[in-house]
């Protein structure tokens, strides 16, 4: 890979440096917990929606979805399709509920519904995921960056990891929602300014990659039969409005900035906002996916390069026949999450490669800043001040407050370089995210529809719900005499079948004991 251009470097410099400075304009005002996690409740609905965009549009959109159709279809997309039903359920009963609690953090009130057990569970739940989800994304920025300038993934999440603490330390959640309004608007740009410089690459415009994309099956939404065992079409499907009825409804990211809106109709403007953006801007991911297939279909020489540093990733310490025998057997799959950075670093004229890395980071840095605050708000006011300090005063509370951006910020890169060598970041999230959501939306629902559900029937419910998700996830732990009784399912069906199972269990249950009374 050749070197970036000094005008690049100068471009993600300044980027960086607007970013943190952002935050230190916003850390003026900054003085109490409130102003740090809500911003005193004076935010926007249009700043907020762009906000949820942003955070929702990662770098594991960014990279992962055109890595994933180009790898394969737009299967994928049908995630983004089941956004509307899920956005309508929060809409009508989410945001109202949690406007109305006033509580800032989000499993406040599995507490008061089924006691101390239930809320701990939830904030285990929530923070699993927030370190899958920075650590996917961490990866996401590390990915590209090392394609473009040669330094070691590990620096790379160093550094971004630093600047993303800084700002997010230092300004609290107004600084969050400001830059990523900012970074909303520059990642959709350089997604549309990537499918320009694509397009005007190939021979034939966009009536060659349709044709291309044609022959080789590249824009299917997948299988439309009822087979839960792969990733068809119902299975992303259910799959993508579970887990966004657990964004929407569960994640602490989301919860803070309904609470963060002048008004019940600002937050609920905010969720459509969202969506009516989040779902046109996947898509045109899917067609940068598309068109760089169209793209190494004419120049079958160019993938050699990216075969030989997925090998040497797989492989470090392989003979050059090792290696070599490794690249023969790679399919577009293995090695799709890297086909974008490429393009970038070898096709883009220098100064657009800069713009275009800012755009990516915006994607990354968004999500991650979004995570260390949320993450912070919920250790402090669910473990810190519930087990260890309730009697904390406005000045201790922030200062833990810091403490806890800096800590999950930290552990969110070590995240990211456990991730190193997956052979997808979309797969990845969707199977950790599928993993540790699905307790917790099944309990959330289960407290708020069945009002007669009592505690020890919860808790019956979810230790059921958590082997049925282990036996999906785990499948061999089952001896191999008993294979037969080994879960088929795809995985991502996991956040489906225990939602469900918690659901289901805990009404069965409180109709039994009912009918016996």
């Amino acid at each position: 890979m050749k070197a970036l251009p000094v005008l690049d470097f100068a471009i993600i410099g300044i980027y960086l440096i607007g970013m943190i400075l952002v935050g230190f304009y916003f850390s003026r005002k900054n003085k109490s917990a409130e102003q740090f996690t809500v911003a005193s409740g004076l935010i926007p609905g249009w700043a907020i929606g762009l906000s949820i965009y942003a955070t929702f549009l990662s770098s594991n959109t960014f990279l992962g979805v055109p890595g994933k159709a180009y790898g394969g279809n737009w299967n994928a997309f049908v995630f983004s399709l089941s956004m509307p039903v899920a956005a309508w359920v929060a809409v009508k009963y989410f945001v109202p509920f949690y406007r109305k609690t006033g509580e800032v953090s989000a499993y406040t009130h599995f507490e008061k519904r089924f006691g101390p057990w239930a809320r701990t569970y939830a904030v285990i739940c929530f923070l699993l995921t927030q370190l899958a989800r920075m650590g996917s994304v961490f990866f996401g920025i590390a990915l590209s960056l090392q394609a473009l300038t040669g330094v070691s993934m590990k620096m790379i999440m160093l550094i971004m990891g630093i600047s993303i603490i800084l700002y997010t330390v230092s300004g609290g959640i107004k600084a969050v929602i400001w830059t990523e309004v900012v970074q909303g608007i520059i990642k959709t740009l350089g997604a549309v300014l990537i499918i320009y410089l694509v397009v005007t690459s190939i021979p034939g415009g966009f009536t060659k990659i349709m044709e291309i994309g044609r022959a080789d099956n590249k824009f299917s939404l997948g299988s439309l039969s009822f087979d839960f065992t792969g990733p068809t079409f119902w299975v992303v499907l259910f799959y993508g409005f579970f887990i966004n009825l657990n964004n929407f409804g569960m994640d602490q990211n989301y919860i803070q900035r309904y609470h963060a809106a002048k008004s019940t109709k600002e937050a609920a403007k905010s969720v459509w906002l969202c969506v009516g953006i989040y779902v046109p801007a996947s898509f045109l991911f899917f067609v940068i996916g598309s068109c760089l297939y169209a793209y190494y279909s004419q120049h079958p020489d160019l993938i050699l390069n990216i075969k030989h540093q997925v090998a040497m990733e797989r492989l470090p310490s392989a003979s050059p026949g090792e290696i070599t025998n490794l690249m023969a057997k790679l399919t577009p799959a293995d090695y799709g999450d890297k086909i974008m950075p490429h393009f970038m670093v070898t096709k883009i004229p220098a100064g657009l490669v800069g713009i275009i890395v800012a755009a990516i980071l915006s994607a990354a840095m968004s999500t991650i800043s979004s995570g260390m605050n949320a993450s912070a708000t919920v250790f402090t006011v669910d473990i810190y001040k519930r087990y260890f300090k309730p009697g904390l005063n406005e000045k201790q509370t922030l200062n833990i407050l810091h403490i806890g951006t800096v800590l999950f910020g930290l552990a969110g890169m070590g995240a990211g370089i456990a991730m190193i060598g997956v052979k997808s970041i979309l797969d990845i999230w969707w199977q950790l995210s599928g993993i540790f959501a699905a307790g917790m939306l099944g309990l959330f629902l289960l407290g708020i529809i069945s009002k007669q559900t009592r505690n020890h029937e919860a808790i019956i419910a979810t230790l059921i719900g958590l082997v049925v998700i282990l036996w999906l996830t785990f499948p061999t732990i089952i001896p191999d005499e008993y294979a037969a009784l080994r879960s088929t399912l795809n995985t991502n069906m996991i956040i489906v079948a225990g939602t469900l199972t918690i659901f289901l269990t805990g009404v069965f249950l409180t109709k039994t004991r009912q009918l016996s009374v």
